[in-house]
C-alpha cells in the first residue's frame, strides 16, 4: 500500500495538532483540511500542507482516512457521510453528543468494514501503556483531573469536557459497565457543571472514584490503582507510574517502565496502522460510546443533585 491519504476535517486548535502530527509521519500523506472558515484551514495548509477546502464533497475520492475534530455536536453527520463514504475514521472525544448517535456509528462503520477510532487520548499515554501492562484484578480507582479554569469547552459539562478520559480507563480496564452510579455536581463559574464527583460500583466489587474540575487552581491530572498486593500511582502529566508492593514485610516502591512519548503521535500512528492493517483500534466506536453512556447516566445523577442544591440554596435566602 501506498502512502495512506488523509485529511482532517476542522482545524481548531486540536485540528492543527492533528494536522502537524500527520505531517510527520512517514507513511501517511496530509492530503485535505476542511474547515467552514476557509482561512484558518488555509494557514494551517501553508505550515503543514494538506489542500485548504470548505467542504467534505472535495475530500471524497481523494483520501483514504480522515481526523474529525470539529464540534461534538456536528460528528454523527459529519461521520455518517464519510463513513458512507468509505472511509476510515478517527474521531475526537466524546464520539458524539449522546450514546445512542455515538452507537449508530460505531454499527455504521461496523456495516461499512471501516475504521472508527474514537480520540480518548489518555489511553496512549505511555503512563497509562506502563500502568495497562501491570493490570491484574483492579479493585479500587481513585482518580482527580483538575484544571485552572480557561473560557474553553463552556459549552459541555466537565464530565464530557474532562472526565470521560477516566471514565474510558476505568471501563477499559474493568471491562464491565457499573452496576450502579452515583454522583454530585455544582455549576461555579459557568452554567455547566464546572466539579463533578462520582462513585462507579461495579458487579466484580470493584469501585472507582472520580472528581473532575475546571476551577482548579492547579493542574492535577492522577490516577491510583489498587490491586492485589500493590498499589500503583500514574501522573498523567508527567508521564510517570510508580508501584508501591510489600516484598517480605518490606513496603517497596519502584518505578514502572515508562518510554515518554507524545500521546498524540502514538495515538495517530496506532490508527493509520490500524487503516493499514484492518486491524481493530484501540478505542473503538463501542467503547467510546460505552465511556459516553455512563457519562450521561452521571450527568442525569448531577441533574438529581442539582435541583437538591437549588432548593437548599432557595431555602436560605
Amino acid at each position: 500500500m501506498d502512502k495512506i491519504r488523509a485529511a482532517v476535517v476542522g482545524t481548531g486548535a486540536f485540528g492543527r495538532n492533528h494536522a502537524r502530527v500527520i505531517s510527520q509521519l512517514p507513511d501517511v500523506e496530509l492530503r485535505a483540511l476542511v474547515d467552514t472558515d476557509l482561512s484558518r484551514a488555509q494557514n494551517i495548509s501553508e505550515e503543514y500542507g494538506g489542500k485548504p477546502c470548505t467542504n467534505l464533497d472535495a475530500i471524497v475520492g481523494e483520501i483514504d482516512a480522515a481526523v474529525i475534530s470539529t464540534p461534538t455536536i456536528t460528528h454523527e453527520a459529519i461521520a455518517t457521510t464519510l463513513l458512507n463514504s468509505g472511509l476510515d475514521l478517527l474521531v475526537e472525544k466524546p464520539i458524539a453528543d449522546s450514546s445512542a448517535a455515538g452507537e449508530r456509528l460505531s454499527r455504521l462503520a461496523r456495516d461499512n468494514g471501516r475504521i472508527l477510532q474514537v480520540g480518548h487520548l489518555e489511553r496512549f499515554n505511555p503512563a497509562v501503556i506502563a500502568l495497562e501492562r501491570a493490570l491484574t484484578v483492579p479493585l479500587f480507582f481513585e482518580v482527580h483531573r483538575l484544571s485552572v479554569f480557561t473560557p474553553r469547552s463552556l459549552d459541555i459539562d466537565v464530565v464530557l469536557d474532562l472526565m470521560i478520559h477516566d471514565l474510558e480507563i476505568v471501563l477499559s480496564f474493568t471491562r464491565h459497565l457499573p452496576q450502579e452510579v452515583r454522583a454530585a455536581g455544582i455549576s461555579v463559574l459557568s452554567p455547566k457543571v464546572d466539579i463533578a464527583n462520582v462513585r462507579l460500583a461495579f458487579a466484580s466489587g470493584c469501585v472507582a472514584n472520580l472528581t473532575a474540575s475546571r476551577v482548579s487552581t492547579e493542574q492535577v491530572r492522577k490516577l491510583r490503582l489498587f490491586q492485589p498486593g500493590e498499589y500503583v500511582s500514574v501522573d498523567y502529566r508527567r508521564q510517570d507510574a510508580t508501584r508501591l508492593a510489600v516484598d517480605n514485610g518490606a513496603i517497596r516502591f519502584s518505578p514502572l517502565p515508562v518510554e515518554p512519548a507524545e500521546p498524540l503521535f502514538l495515538e495517530l500512528q496506532a490508527f493509520f496502522s490500524s487503516v493499514r492493517s484492518r486491524s481493530a483500534p484501540k478505542v473503538d466506536g463501542l467503547a467510546a460510546s460505552n465511556a459516553l453512556r455512563v457519562a450521561e447516566a452521571i450527568l442525569d445523577k448531577i441533574k438529581e443533585h442539582s435541583e437538591l442544591v437549588a432548593s437548599t440554596v432557595q431555602r436560605s435566602r
